[in-house]
């Protein structure tokens, strides 16, 4: 089913579960090491972002709204979709900004291990989309989870806070934010905007968002060409590397690390390299933190178990109209 048809067979009820998944990547999204095109996949709509994204930066569109044809546009192109997941991201990002910011500060340990769960899930879930696993796709595989694992480990840099970088900063963190396994909020924190970006969410700095949204606009538009690209000639191969794009990432959300590096700004210590332990002793903490990983890895399973039944379902719809025609 192409988008055009997904758009004109979904109910409100439907637009209502895709906001529902557009704050759930926004939530993923606020989190340093989180990716929101985890959690795409995990929901399985991430094939569907990628060609909808696409498709609005086509020279289709371009043709259909420099002809003034509003009407064949609105009719055509998936912004019910974008519009609903958008929806949902924004929330996310507005609603659970603080308290995010206030679970990594105070439970950092919890909150990993949560997202740990998800994302070790989701390879598991996503590795059922390669129809036919050999050498070429094992080492897409091996070539991901080694790029990610290098880049997550890497120090954040210091970098002006000029209009032309809060741009750059937007245009990488949304190309990361679609790649699952990369978040877009750790780019920023490499790129050491993380922080002024929160704090600019937080204290309603609309020029310095719109600069870095306007960077986003551009590289989503732009980079969804090139992933819908290899999509369309080399699924099998791109959805391996993905996988090892997560992979890698489960370094940086290992919930228990101890500060190698930090700087001092303002009086406030903020750790710039980190390295994974183990837990001292088993504890309650340790308890709790390992039952939040498991209730996470269990609660994508059963998402994917859903979607799965879904997917029949609507084959099995698809089937009965031809039939009937």
């Amino acid at each position: 089913m192409n988008t055009t048809e997904a758009q004109h067979k979904r109910t409100f009820k439907d637009y209502l579960g895709l906001t529902a998944r557009g704050f759930a990547m926004g939530s993923a999204d606020v989190v340093p090491g989180v990716s929101g095109g985890t959690m795409a996949f995990i929901l399985g709509i991430y094939e569907e972002l990628i060609t909808s994204i696409r498709d609005l930066g086509s020279p289709k569109t371009a043709r259909l709204l420099m002809g003034l044809k509003f009407k064949q546009a609105y009719n055509e192109l998936p912004w019910r979709f974008l519009a609903a997941l958008g929806i949902g991201i924004l929330l996310a990002i507005l609603s659970l900004a603080r308290f995010l910011e206030y679970m990594l500060t105070h439970q950092p340990v919890m909150i990993w291990s949560f997202f740990f769960g998800l994302v070790l899930a989701s390879i598991f879930t996503v590795s059922k989309r390669v129809k036919q696993w050999h050498w070429t796709r094992f080492a897409g595989l091996v070539i991901g989870a080694v790029f990610a694992y290098i880049l997550v480990g890497l120090v954040p840099m210091q970098t002006p806070n000029a209009p032309w970088f809060l741009f750059l900063s937007g245009f990488l963190a949304i190309c990361a934010m679609i790649l699952p396994g990369i978040s877009g909020a750790f780019i920023l924190v490499l790129l050491g905007k993380y922080e002024y970006v929160l704090s600019a969410v937080n204290n309603r700095d609309i020029v310095t968002l719109f600069i870095v949204a306007a960077g986003a606009v551009v590289g989503l538009v732009s980079f969804a060409q090139i992933l819908g690209w290899f999509f369309k000639r080399y699924h099998d191969v791109t959805v391996a590397v993905l996988m090892g794009f997560m992979l890698g990432s489960l370094r940086k959300i290992w919930p228990w690390k101890e500060t190698a590096e930090f700087i001092e700004r303002h009086g406030v210590q903020t750790p710039i390299r980190q390295v994974n332990v183990l837990p001292d002793a088993f504890n309650g903490e340790v308890a709790l933190a390992i039952l939040l990983a498991i209730i996470s890895f269990g609660l994508v399973l059963v998402l994917d178990y859903l979607a799965s039944r879904r997917k029949d379902e609507l084959t099995t719809e698809k089937l009965a109209e031809e039939a009937g025609s």
